[in-house]
């Protein structure tokens, strides 16, 4: 699981300390959701 960057949409997989993103420096993240898709049965 990684991060993506709101400016230049480059996925992140590791942050250091600093929260920036070693592309374009901004600061902004996504959390990327997993592509796995939970289907429930309803009762």
């Amino acid at each position: 699981m990684g991060f993506k960057c709101l400016s230049c949409k480059k996925i992140i997989e590791k942050l250091d300390n600093r929260i920036r993103c070693p592309y374009c420096g901004y600061r902004i993240f996504l959390k990327q959701r997993p592509v796995t898709v939970k289907r429930v049965q309803a009762k």
